[in-house]
């Protein structure tokens, strides 16, 4: 069955319409197909006069180039608003991104989708994706520049890197990644904390190409041999990487550090106490190997029963081991599954209770905003109806 519109053409395997109110109801494979988008599913609802539906089974939207799929969606045509409820899947098709989550909010006019419940954002990438989770996420801008951002307990994973932070701000075309307030990174042994931090990606090979860290830079390295902490400090923190490994870093201003220092046998001879303008460090498959002090370097080396353990920290030191991420799992680590919203059945009209299936319950959300209305036949309604050819 087909029923055109100026604005838009519904098509449908089966389609019952109801002249005096213009619901349509729809069953089986079906398209609502617009000039800026279009809408799939298998069961659903349309309001012809005032423009919006509930859609479930198989349910889809698609425009300017993104694709939104749920247990159950709404949408208003006249407000360019959409909403889902429900394992629903955001992809990108120009931008190679997937957003996740169970509740989510789609503006088209303003270019921008906010979700929520175990919401996930995966930047898909040849070598290595990368995997944002927060509590809410909103994506927002043009294709071309896309700008994500995470709020509240936000975590990073890609395979040789993780992270943690409040908040977070990617701007797709820059390759600029903010992290803010709290933040913390681990990149092979080493974990980075500061103010704040920004990772630098080059967008042409989408690896990544530096850090910068901005007030109270520290990196903390576990020696796992004698139970101890590898400590350096500092004002402000670079570091470059080689093949998406950390492989250079340099810390600037009132630099202070604490290193473990062992003999051959890996026994444990001093714990090297200094300070310095600057320093910089040369990781080898994720571990310091080189550490080279620069501007008025002032160090000893105290033996292990002259510095008792209160003494082998730093003013600042703060090891959140427990904190890192070491799968694509951890990125909802000690949280709770999610409370899924109940889907309820379409409304529909008295003289077709029987038109869907009674028992099947994933239909639409029962705290949808929208009210029956009654409608009244207008004259103005021209909708041709015809059967499919």
């Amino acid at each position: 069955m087909v029923i055109v519109n100026p604005d838009y053409t519904i098509n449908s395997s089966q389609v019952n319409f109801y002249t005096e109110t213009g619901h349509a109801y729809l069953y089986g494979p079906s398209t609502i197909k617009g000039k800026a988008s279009t809408v799939y599913c298998e069961r659903g609802f349309y309001d012809t006069r005032n423009d919006y539906g509930h859609f479930v089974k198989k349910s889809r939207i698609d425009y300017n180039n993104r694709t939104v799929t749920g247990d159950s969606l709404y949408f208003n045509r006249v407000t360019n608003f959409a909403s889902a409820t429900n394992n629903i899947v955001v992809t990108d098709t120009i931008n190679n991104s997937i957003i996740k989550g169970h509740y989510a909010e789609v503006f088209r006019d303003k270019d921008s989708v906010f979700i929520t419940k175990r919401a996930v954002a995966i930047s898909l990438q040849e070598a290595d994706s990368v995997y944002i989770h927060a509590d809410t996420l909103m994506v927002t801008g043009p294709e071309d520049n896309r700008i994500v951002r995470g709020f509240r307990d936000v975590r990073l994973f890609k395979s040789d890197l993780s992270g943690r932070c409040d908040s977070i701000h990617t701007r797709q075309s820059t390759g600029l990644t903010k992290m803010i307030k709290k933040p913390v990174l681990w990149s092979g042994k080493s974990q980075i904390t500061g103010d704040s931090i920004h990772l630098q990606s080059n967008v042409e090979t989408e690896k990544l190409d530096s850090l910068r860290v901005f007030y109270n830079a520290f990196i903390v390295d576990k020696d796992t041999i004698h139970d101890g902490y590898n400590q350096i400090k500092g004002k402000e923190l670079i570091g470059l990487f080689k093949d998406n490994e950390l492989n250079k870093v340099k810390i600037d201003k009132n630099v202070e550090n604490l290193l473990y220092v062992s003999n051959e046998s890996d026994e444990l001879v001093g714990i090297n106490k200094g300070t310095s303008s600057k320093l910089e460090i040369t990781f080898n498959n994720g571990d310091i190997a080189i550490i080279k002090p620069i501007g008025n370097p002032k160090d000893e080396t105290i033996p292990p029963d002259e510095l008792p353990e209160n003494a082998r920290r730093l003013r600042g030191f703060n090891w959140r081991g427990e904190e890192q991420l070491n799968s694509v799992d951890d990125l909802f680590m000690g949280k709770p599954k999610p409370v899924l919203t109940k889907i309820q059945g379409l409304p529909l009209p008295l003289q077709e209770e029987d038109f869907f299936d009674e028992n099947n319950s994933s239909q639409i959300n029962e705290n949808s905003r929208l009210k029956d209305k009654k409608l009244i036949d207008k004259k103005e309604d021209q909708q041709l109806i015809g059967k499919k050819k």
